[in-house]
């Protein structure tokens, strides 16, 4: 029996859908407008695809979505959960205390219930304070009926989590919600790290409900199928592990695409260059997968020290609005977004976007549509500061001066001119337009981790074997098919401060979907 799979992601203006049979070939593609509501729109984009494809919903064996629905929660400071932040690191860290730095509105929308309590560690895992139970049970009675997560942090506590452990076993008996600890998420830096579990707890409840519509959806319409989320690096995870960890979810836009550039176009090693409506994002694609970010990552303006995708956005987009200012002409960074079929001029409209220009010039063709009246020495300069604005933004993103391959898709695509100064090959693969929704149903499941260990620097080989087998579980946790789980990568980075016997081992492991 053909097994297939249902691909859905959800951008800012539109939501792209596809089916994929048994050997991963793309069966139907559909785009939908984003709606205000999401679920509508993931609904509709499911309808879409099964009535192009004549698929029997019964026979759909897994459906996968990658969504920005978290990161927008951040952004837009709507829908995020009340967080109650257990800090274990007095009395070292009170210079500096939890939510520093952030955003006054952001602060509000999670509430003000922060606790720095006795504990954490040395950087070289001796006890920097012992933990206090008593401390810990009394802020949770003062935080009972007050928050809906807790996100636990410990001075590097990534070199030794006892403590946050015992601490997550106290939330989860005196206020029985949803727990967030620190050294399963970010790496040592404290603050990045305790950025980074704040926001997974003040998420969880918001994916819960995401996910209880797409779980509707599906049951609704007689598919069976096992829901996963993509994640930032480009894999999945299934719906149990994304409600842990919804903020492993931020960056899957980006990486879907890149995954999805690599499925449709059959290279692995190239630019892959994403243009949507709004925005235009340049990843970079290494051995099929996304190129992830060495650097602290911002989001809703707070930083953090996840794995997040090597990512470059820049405001060009098919809804991009061009305005003109005597002989000047200045393309975005602002954007009509899911507007673009009512406010563009060639759609009848009164607003000029990039998607007018380029049918203007000659550079892009859409049926049914005629080319907007454009004055031809306006329509050269725009074209020509479009163009300029992706061979910018490509020459950043390119690993050398040489030129390099790039992968062009999206809906927005058709903006992008046939040729491009420093890239050699221009690919536009099938299905371009949707392959965000290609990459989201690829369907391998990934597990990593990154651990402090202290063992001779003459012989890792415990260490290392130790970390491996942590991303395997992980991987397996994540919906893996056990027999299929391979590690891929196992890297070792010194430890700075340290003696020289601490090594930061990342371990990673991929294998297929679990039947």
């Amino acid at each position: 029996m053909v097994g297939y799979r249902i691909g859905i992601d959800v951008g800012g203006t539109n939501t792209d859908a596809v089916i994929l049979d048994d050997r991963l070939s793309v069966v139907a593609s559909v785009k939908r407008p984003t709606t205000r509501d999401t679920g509508e729109g993931v609904a509709d984009a499911i309808d879409a695809v099964l009535a192009a494809s004549g698929v029997d919903p019964a026979l759909v064996a897994h459906a996968m979505l990658g969504t920005t629905h978290c990161t927008n929660a951040i952004v837009e400071r709507r829908g995020l959960g009340r967080v109650g932040i257990l800090r274990l690191g007095a009395p070292a860290t009170t210079a500096v205390p939890p939510l520093e730095g952030w955003p006054a509105d952001l602060r509000e929308a999670i509430g003000d219930h922060a606790y720095l309590l006795p504990g954490g560690f040395e950087v070289d895992g001796r006890l920097l304070a012992p933990l206090d139970e008593r401390a810990v049970r009394e802020a949770c009675a003062r935080m009972r009926g007050e928050v809906d997560a807790v996100a636990v942090v410990g001075v590097f506590s990534p070199i030794d989590e006892s403590q946050e452990e015992r601490v997550a076993e106290i939330v989860a008996e005196e206020l029985r919600v949803p727990v967030s600890r620190s050294a399963r998420i970010g790496s040592l830096g404290l603050l990045e790290r305790e950025n980074a579990t704040v926001l997974n707890a003040a998420l969880m409840q918001t994916l819960t409900r995401m996910a209880g519509g797409f779980v509707a959806a599906l049951r609704a319409r007689g598919i069976p199928a096992t829901p996963y989320f993509g994640q930032n690096d480009g894999t999945l995870m299934q719906l149990e592990y994304a409600l842990e960890f919804p903020v492993l979810t931020i960056g899957c836009g980006p990486t879907n695409s890149i995954r999805g550039a690599a499925h449709l176009s059959g290279a692995t090693d190239a630019l892959v260059v994403d243009i949507g409506g709004t925005t235009t994002d340049i990843g970079v694609l290494v051995d099929g997968f996304p190129r992830q970010s060495a650097h602290a990552v911002e989001i809703g303006g707070i930083r953090t020290n996840f794995r997040m995708p090597d990512v470059l956005s820049v405001g060009l987009g098919g809804g991009t609005i061009v305005r003109t200012d005597g002989n000047s002409v200045t393309v975005g960074p602002d954007s009509v977004g899911y507007r673009l079929p009512e406010e563009g001029l060639a759609f009848g409209g009164s607003t000029l976007t990039a998607t007018d220009i380029a049918l203007a010039v000659g550079g892009a063709e859409i049926e049914g549509l005629t080319a907007p009246d454009v004055e031809a020495g306006l329509g050269s300069v725009a074209w020509a500061a479009m163009r300029a604005i992706l061979e910018d933004s490509i020459d950043r993103m390119k690993p050398n001066a040489a030129p390099v391959p790039v992968i062009l898709v999206g809906g927005g695509g058709i903006i992008a001119p046939a040729e491009l100064e420093g890239v050699s090959t221009l690919i536009r693969p099938d299905h371009f337009g949707a392959a965000n929704a290609v990459g989201a149903a690829l369907g391998e499941v990934a597990g990593q981790i990154e651990k402090i260990y202290r063992a001779d620097p003459s012989d890792r080989r415990a260490s290392r074997a130790d970390a491996a087998a942590e991303a395997t579980e992980r991987a397996r946790l994540a919906g893996a098919d056990p027999a299929t789980i391979e590690v891929v990568a196992v890297e070792e980075l010194p430890v700075a401060y340290s003696d020289g016997t601490a090594v930061l081992i990342r371990a990673r492991a991929v294998g297929r979907l679990a039947a």
